[in-house]
C-alpha cells in the first residue's frame, strides 16, 4: 500500500503519467491511479504480481527493467506494445529508473502514445486559437470605426434625398452596415469576462434542446443520453449554452432540418486539460447522423471564417472553442458520412473563487 512506501513516493497518485513501483524481484508493489486507468487494472489485483504476468509477452520491457537493475542506470523504450493480463492492448513510451528506497528498487513510468499525440494536438490548438483571437480582435477594431462612419453618412444622405425610390439604396447601406456591426459584436463576444457559477450541464443541454426544437419543429429528433449522477461544474452558463448551441445548430443546418441529434454526457476520469491533470471531467458529446464535414475543411473547422455551408460566417465553431477554452476545457471532432461527433471535455474540479480571480486578472480569449 502507498502508506507503506517511502514518503518520497507519496505524490505519485497525483501524477498524470502511469507509474508502477517494483521490488528487487520485479514484483509490483504499487500502481498509481493513472496506471489503474491506463491499463484497466487495480492496484490490489496486481499487488506482488511479477511484471511479466501483468504484461503478457513484454520481453522488451522486462529486459529494460533487468538492465536497469544490473547497470543501475535508467532506460527508456519508445513505442512499446503492451498486452495486460486483462486483455487490454496499447502502445506506450516507457522510462525505467532504478532507485534504492527499500522495498522499492525500480520505478517504471508509462505514457500512452495516443495521449502524447492528444496533448501535442491540444497545444497546437491553443496556439492557433490565440492567433485566431488576436486576428479577430484586430479585425473587429479595424472594421467597427469606419463602419460607424459609413452608416452615419448613409443616414445623413437619406435625409437629403427628395425621391423616396433613392432612399431604398441608402436603406441597403444602413441595413448592411447593421449586419456587419452585428458580426463585429459576435467577434468581440468572447472577450466578455465570464461569470462563473455552479452550473448543471444537463440544464444547459435542455436549454439547447428546447431552442433547437423551436427552430426546427417536426424535422429534428433529439435523443438524450445523460448520466444524471454528474456533479455541477463551475462555469458561465450562458457561454456554455452558446457553445453547445453553435455546434448543434451547425448539425441541424448540415442535415437541412431532417435527422437525429444525440446529446450524451459521461464522466471522464484522469484527464489532462490545458497541461493540468484533473481527476474527473464531464464528457459531453453532440452526435448527428448528417452527411459529415467536408474532408477539405475537416482540419480547419475551428479556424475563423471557415464554413462548409453557403452563406455561413464561419464563426460558430471558433466562438464555441473560445468559450470552452475559457472553462479550461477542449473540443474534439470526428466526422464521416452518416456520423459526426463533437466531444467537449470540461473539468469539474475548478473552484468558483479561483475562476473569478483568474477572470479578473487575465485577459480572456
Amino acid at each position: 500500500m502507498l502508506s507503506q512506501l517511502p514518503t518520497s513516493f507519496a505524490g505519485l497518485e497525483h501524477l498524470a503519467t502511469a507509474v508502477f513501483l517494483l521490488d528487487g524481484e520485479r514484483r509490483v508493489i504499487y500502481a498509481n491511479p493513472a496506471a489503474e486507468v491506463m491499463f484497466a487494472v487495480s492496484h490490489h489485483h496486481v499487488f506482488m504480481m511479477p511484471l511479466d504476468q501483468v504484461f503478457v509477452g513484454a520481453e522488451m520491457l522486462c529486459g529494460a527493467v533487468g538492465s536497469a537493475l544490473v547497470s543501475n542506470s535508467p532506460f527508456r523504450e519508445h513505442e512499446l506494445t503492451l498486452n495486460t493480463y486483462r486483455g487490454a492492448t496499447l502502445a506506450a513510451t516507457c522510462t525505467v529508473t532504478p532507485v534504492d528506497l527499500p522495498p522499492v528498487r525500480v520505478v517504471v513510468e508509462f505514457q500512452q502514445m495516443d495521449q502524447q499525440l492528444r496533448i501535442a494536438r491540444e497545444e497546437r490548438m491553443l496556439i492557433q486559437q490565440q492567433a485566431n483571437a488576436e486576428l479577430l480582435r484586430n479585425l473587429a477594431h479595424e472594421i467597427r470605426n469606419p463602419l460607424g462612419g459609413l452608416r452615419g453618412a448613409a443616414q445623413l444622405l437619406e435625409h437629403e434625398l427628395a425621391q423616396p425610390t433613392l432612399r431604398e439604396y441608402t436603406q441597403v447601406i444602413i441595413k448592411e452596415a447593421d449586419r456587419l456591426q452585428s458580426l463585429m459584436d459576435r467577434l468581440m463576444a468572447p472577450h466578455r469576462v465570464p461569470k462563473y457559477e455552479l452550473t448543471n450541464i444537463h440544464e444547459v443541454l435542455e436549454r439547447v434542446r428546447s431552442l433547437l426544437l423551436a427552430e426546427s419543429p417536426g424535422g429534428i429528433t433529439i435523443r438524450r443520453d445523460y448520466d444524471t449522477s454528474l456533479p455541477d461544474l463551475v462555469g458561465d452558463r450562458e457561454k456554455l449554452i452558446q457553445a453547445v448551441l453553435n455546434i448543434a445548430r451547425n448539425a441541424v443546418q448540415a442535415m437541412h432540418g431532417q435527422g437525429m441529434i444525440t446529446l450524451r454526457t459521461r464522466a471522464e476520469r484522469q484527464v489532462t486539460l490545458a497541461k493540468k491533470r484533473y481527476r474527473v471531467a464531464i464528457k459531453l458529446q453532440i452526435v448527428d447522423n448528417g452527411p459529415g464535414i467536408p474532408e477539405d475543411i475537416r482540419e480547419r473547422i475551428f479556424y475563423p471564417l471557415v464554413s462548409g455551408r453557403e452563406g455561413g460566417t464561419g464563426l460558430g465553431l471558433t466562438l464555441a472553442q473560445n468559450f470552452i477554452t475559457q472553462h479550461h476545457g477542449m473540443i474534439e471532432c470526428e466526422s464521416e458520412p452518416g456520423r459526426t461527433c463533437f466531444t467537449i471535455l470540461l473539468p469539474i474540479e475548478y473552484t468558483a473563487t479561483r475562476a473569478n480571480h483568474q477572470a479578473r486578472n487575465q485577459d480572456t480569449l
